[in-house]
């Protein structure tokens, strides 16, 4: 009897090391705030001259996706919402000042459930303790670029050094840990960086001082039709912190910096990383206090400031990718790990004026997404089907073998990134909500709808207006045509797609057309959907 049970759990045993061995590693890189157009797979103008060659090479060995949005443009509820595969007002963290409730079901803690070792490191920014992983090392609430303090286990402690290369170190040290475990690993590294206030690290403090980035055509934007974006305070120009963002120095030979909200940030520094920055950035602010330049010529001047600084912290973080890539290589993990790189949300770079997020206007409503993964993923393919940051945890749950739950709202990218084409019964449109105003940058509350080629953007709260873009023939969003004639039935038409979608997400209808008929219509839509999805199954 005791042979034959050491026979049956020997078997169970070579099955569970078969079923992991086939079971992928994940590692899932995020950082925060970076722009679609600071990733140089994307094409963009400022990212030739500032390229990401690592992450680059994720898109080039797997699959880029061109069509990737967020729900909810805010780091905190992009966070919740990666995590649970469900919109802001489902998982309940709509804004920065929520508490993300660690107890609710998670990607990471189905995994955890399933066999896998589970960790993360780096930005949290959720502020709560991390459930369903086995090691987590992570930053006090937004971190710092220097000397950060790292809350582990319940203890916090500061480390010296430049926080992008401390959240790879301790990274890469938890995956040496896994090199003799027989049970697959999901590993979340989640960097700080750019994030406000673009602080690069020494060694490349002056990587783009000698480089004119282009400036965008709307960089000084009149927001003519287009109230919200008249009313937010995200200007570079105007609302930059001179000191805090801008590191503008108060007099010639001076090191001190203008206005700064949290001058902590930089009071981190030793004395001899202090010496280092001063010495970075002395000669180039002592210019900048000699010139006499008007209004407009200063504007210019802080737009290239802004470029600099956070292109510098992007190639610091490129460069943290390509450490984690070549250790995979090294030791023979590439084959068999999903590698996914993305941002939080995307981010302004001048468009505008702007800088920061929270719009549902393109660049910052969409983010770049990268995948590889040798085993399944061809290399240099493309998908052109529009993902959200809620298809994350389905697809890894998909890619582990493990069930995706029913009340998830997002879709497994699988299909798409195996095949690189958009499967037919994809979904045409997508949803974004944004609820955090009054607040940082005072940004109106805002939802709408984007399908491949329109925009409706409802603003709502202090205000009642509605945007609509071709985006066709308006990529910039400069024209609001919500009142154009010639629109006015795919105006209608979103409009019913919009509150189809709302329904969908089980979102509490809003005042301002919950007592029209499109909620009738969307739910006749729905019901129509149902119906013939049913009858093709039965076929």
């Amino acid at each position: 009897m005791k042979y034959i049970l050491y026979l049956l759990l020997t078997s169970l045993s070579v099955s569970l090391f078969a079923q992991n061995a086939d079971r992928p590693n994940i590692i899932f890189i995020m950082s925060d705030d970076h722009a679609l157009q600071a990733v140089s797979a994307y094409g963009h103008e400022v990212s030739k001259i500032a390229p990401t060659p690592n992450i680059d090479r994720i898109a080039n060995e797997g699959i880029q996706f061109d069509q990737s949005f967020v729900t909810n443009s805010l780091c905190g509820p992009s966070r919740a919402t990666m995590l649970t595969g469900k919109y802001s007002h489902k998982n309940g963290f709509r804004a920065n000042t929520d508490k993300f409730d660690s107890s609710q079901q998670t990607w990471i803690s189905l995994l955890h459930e399933a066999g896998y070792t589970t960790g993360v490191v780096g930005k949290w920014h959720l502020k709560s303790t991390p459930k369903g992983f086995d090691y987590w090392n992570i930053l006090n609430d937004q971190g710092e670029y220097y000397n950060p303090d790292f809350i582990s286990n319940g203890d916090t402690t500061r480390v010296e050094g430049y926080t992008t290369d401390l959240v790879t170190d301790y990274s890469l040290d938890w995956i040496k840990e896994q090199k003799d475990s027989d049970k697959p690993f999901a590993l979340l590294i989640h960097h700080k960086a750019p994030h406000r206030n673009w602080m690069p690290p020494i060694r490349y403090a002056n990587e783009f001082d000698n480089v004119e980035f282009p400036v965008p055509d709307n960089y000084f934007d009149d927001y003519e039709g287009r109230q919200a974006a008249a009313e937010q305070e995200m200007v570079i120009y105007k609302d930059a912190q001179e000191g805090h963002d801008l590191k503008m120095s108060v007099a010639v030979g001076s090191d001190e910096w203008r206005k700064d909200i949290w001058p902590h940030l930089f009071d981190r520094l030793t004395d001899v990383q202090k010496e280092a920055w001063f010495k970075a950035y002395r000669a180039k602010n002592d210019k900048m206090n000699a010139s006499q330049m008007t209004e407009k010529e200063m504007a210019l001047w802080k737009y290239q400031r802004y470029l600099q600084d956070y292109c510098a912290t992007v190639k610091a973080v490129d460069e943290n990718v390509g450490r984690v890539l070549d250790y995979l290589d090294e030791q023979g993990l590439t084959e068999n790990t999903i590698v996914v790189y993305t941002s939080d949300q995307g981010f302004y770079l001048g468009e505008h004026g702007w800088f920061d997020k929270r719009f549902m206007y393109e660049e910052s409503f969409k983010t770049p997404l990268v995948m590889r993964y040798p085993k399944a993923i061809k290399a240099g393919n493309t998908a052109q089907a529009m993902v959200q940051n809620i298809d994350y945890g389905p697809t890894f749950l998909d890619y582990a073998g493990v069930a995706i739950p029913e009340d998830m709202q997002g879709k497994s990218l699988k299909a798409v990134a195996e095949k690189g084409k958009t499967p037919k019964d994809w979904r045409k449109s997508v949803y974004y909500h944004y609820y955090e105003y009054p607040g940082f940058h005072m940004v109106k509350r805002q939802y709408g709808v984007r399908t491949e080629r329109y925009k409706l953007i409802h603003f709502y709260n202090n205000i009642d207006t509605y945007e609509f873009y071709d985006l066709k023939k308006d990529p910039s969003e400069m024209n609001n045509l919500i009142d154009a004639p010639e629109y006015q039935d795919e105006i209608a038409s979103l409009r019913v797609e919009l509150a189809r979608l709302m329904e969908e997400a089980e979102e509490p209808p809003y005042e301002s057309w919950k007592n029209t008929n499109y909620r009738k219509e969307a739910r006749m839509r729905r019901l129509k959907e149902k119906k013939m999805k049913a009858q093709s199954k039965t076929k």
